[in-house]
């Protein structure tokens, strides 16, 4: 690849010849504009130009023209990400899926959306409820975030531990390859051992094997509004140990989400829940079972948390009740935000080692003296911890360099994960090889070198240098 002006230039007047009608920014202000997401102190490229294709067939001419001029791919959604995987690239095309962004197609009788990647979360969610129909991936973004931006980075949200992340909905994917082939992967079929899993080896890959634009999604009946439960702890080990106990007894929640003392507080402050504040933790424990079924699954859980020593339990009166608690846990890191400069973290462990690891982000805040407000899904292991710094703090940076490394270490140690649902991007690449081991780095590296051989496809990102 190559950053000569000239080439780049060449690179735009070939674009605007082969597709007169694409919508093309190259206002700097524009471009500006598409050089984030949402990580904190990351400085990315400014890219050379943003394309706003409206078809495949124009976002496959705009690969074939990269590859022929050498010029780096950034596939972007909303902006919503929080790795880095959709930030700029210093002379590269930032291909953004805004204006792709219908549902092309709602079959209820196979329970399936055929959609395009620009769809917001919410918008989709909406549509298929017309049909008494759920798409389950549920991000805290869900209202702004587009589904090919939860594709890239396979995202999960407040209904994993039941239903799973993004990849265990997606059935099918249209696929723009490196050299503008259109592959086309899976179907509506919910059953397919047909050669190698090629749908799932995309989803998570943030556009660095391929441009997804076109999904097609596993649905699901809509279940009935969903019974919310709260349960206070006097101290984190406490809920760590309820949500053992409730996993223990069999119990499949949809939602299990936990908020720190930190978290409860910045979020009562700005909703006036009427939250217990004294409390060290809160776990907000959902089903969404019919009838009968959802009371005894809070009776499980009001149980498993009552042994574990929960200082108070409270129950939702209504429907209404539970979505306006659920509002509140959806923005903790809003709410975090509203405190300073906040960097969210991504790290997953396994269920029964949730104490574990509250402990140590304890330790890291404390050594570092920064604040740390955890919150996250309790349920599947998935916590975020989230650095706040005062606005004007010039050591803000190179502290949350160094407290996530101490992070991200002490997840791996506990058999964890550097990020369950964030992506690597660019804020987690150096991190891979301690927690894969290089033998499954070289393997990814051929994956890589096998669809991308020219190295355009958002290159620097996911995969740590050779």
């Amino acid at each position: 690849m190559t950053s000569d002006p000239a080439i780049g230039q060449a690179f735009l007047d070939r674009v605007r010849e082969r597709l007169p009608g694409l919508r093309l920014l190259v206002d700097p202000l524009e471009r500006e504009a598409h050089r984030r997401d949402e990580t904190a102190y990351l400085v990315p490229g400014l890219p050379l130009a943003v394309a706003l294709p409206s078809t495949t067939a124009e976002v496959a001419e705009l690969v074939r023209l990269a590859a022929e001029h050498r010029v780096p791919v950034v596939a972007r959604g909303a902006g919503t990400g929080l790795s880095g995987g959709a930030a700029g690239i210093e002379g590269g095309l930032t291909i953004a899926f805004t204006r792709m962004n219908r549902i092309l197609e709602i079959d209820r009788e196979n329970l399936v959306a055929v959609v395009q990647p620009g769809i917001v979360n919410a918008i989709l969610k909406a549509a298929v409820a017309e049909y008494g129909l759920f798409y389950p991936p549920d991000p805290a973004s869900y209202e702004q975030c587009t589904i090919g931006g939860n594709l890239g980075t396979n995202a999960g949200g407040l209904c994993c531990v039941k239903y799973g992340q993004t990849r265990d909905s997606v059935l099918g994917l249209e696929v723009v390859l490196a050299d503008g082939t259109v592959l086309r992967t899976g179907g509506r079929n919910i059953k397919d051992v047909a050669g190698y899993a090629l749908t799932q080896l995309f989803v998570g890959s943030q556009g660095t094997l391929g441009l997804i634009t076109e999904a097609t999604l596993r649905l699901r009946p809509a279940p009935p509004p969903r019974s919310t439960l709260l349960a206070f702890f006097g101290t984190l080990e406490a809920a760590g140990a309820a949500v053992s106990g409730m996993t223990a007894a069999g119990l499949g929640p949809v939602t299990l989400e936990l908020m720190d003392r930190v978290t409860i507080a910045a979020v009562d402050d700005w909703h006036h829940l009427g939250l217990d504040r004294e409390a060290a933790a809160m776990l907000m424990v959902e089903s969404d079972l019919p009838g009968a079924g959802a009371t005894d699954e809070l009776d499980g859980a009001q149980a498993a948390c009552q042994t574990a020593g929960a200082t108070l339990v409270v129950r939702a009166a209504d429907a209404a009740e539970a979505d306006w608690l659920r509002q509140g846990r959806r923005m903790a890191y809003h709410a975090l935000e509203r405190l300073g400069v906040a960097r969210m973290e991504d790290v997953g462990v396994p269920r029964s080692r949730i104490p574990e690891v509250l402990r140590a982000i304890e330790a890291i805040g404390e050594r570092y003296g920064v604040t740390i407000g955890t919150f996250g899904h309790a349920g599947d292991g998935n916590l975020h911890p989230t650095f706040v710094f005062e606005r004007d703090d010039p050591t803000a940076e190179a502290t949350t360099e160094a407290a996530r490394g101490d992070l991200y270490r002490a997840a791996i140690a506990l058999g964890g994960t550097v990020t369950a649902e964030h992506g690597v991007g660019v804020v987690r690449r150096d991190y891979l090889i301690e927690q894969v081991g290089p033998d499954a780095v070289r393997v990814m590296r051929a994956i890589k070198a096998a669809l991308d051989p020219l190295g355009i496809l958002n290159p620097g990102r996911v995969l740590p240098p050779a």
